[in-house]
């Protein structure tokens, strides 16, 4: 059963945040974040992003929490949009989107990204050290989706709708994103 749902997984600095912020605005949905909530538990314990996805794969128990909290979100809502590496797996009735984006764009986007939240969990000097960071996060999130779900993220199997953000705008995204939903909706 289809529900009025999109998940969308993706790279890091595919540029999942802001298109999910303009589906939010285009859509009038609501929104669920489970990277906040990441980051927001590993400020609490004093660790970066990647100390906490090592942490996190000694203690899967905080790993399948984060995950089922959208399962269980999407239980009582609709009308709603979920930001989370696998929200696909969680709501597998929702409109399944994978953003992916070439690395070395990955890399600067991320190194520019001025946003403070996100800063506080990954501050990097130099270009290199951003992108070495993001693939070994990349490695990190995949040894462990797939001990605990038996899942790969970046499976394309697991996905109605597969967009490669390297050379598009996030408006671009968004409106690629409308199109097929809608088709998906009434399909």
């Amino acid at each position: 059963m289809k529900k009025n749902i999109i998940s969308l997984a993706g790279e890091l600095s595919s540029g999942k945040g802001t298109v999910s912020k303009i589906l939010m605005q285009d859509l009038n949905y609501g929104i669920y974040r489970n990277g906040e909530y990441f980051r927001k538990l590993a400020k609490e314990k004093g660790m970066s992003v990647t100390e906490f996805n090592e942490y996190v794969s000694s203690h899967p128990e905080i790993d399948i929490q984060i995950e089922n909290s959208a399962k269980e979100y999407a239980k009582d809502h609709e009308n709603f949009i979920i930001d989370a590496r696998l929200g696909w797996y969680a709501v597998p009735e929702s409109f399944k989107v994978y953003l992916k984006v070439d690395i070395e764009v990955a890399a600067k986007r991320a190194f520019n990204n001025q946003d403070i939240e996100k800063k506080k969990t990954e501050e990097f000097i130099t270009l290199e050290e951003q992108k070495a960071d993001m693939i070994k996060r990349f490695q990190l999130e995949n040894e462990r989706y797939f001990n605990l779900y038996g899942v790969r993220k970046e499976d394309p199997a697991n996905y109605d709708l597969i967009i490669d953000t390297t050379e598009l705008s996030p408006n671009e995204v968004a409106k690629v994103i409308k199109d097929e939903y809608f088709k998906w909706l009434e399909g």
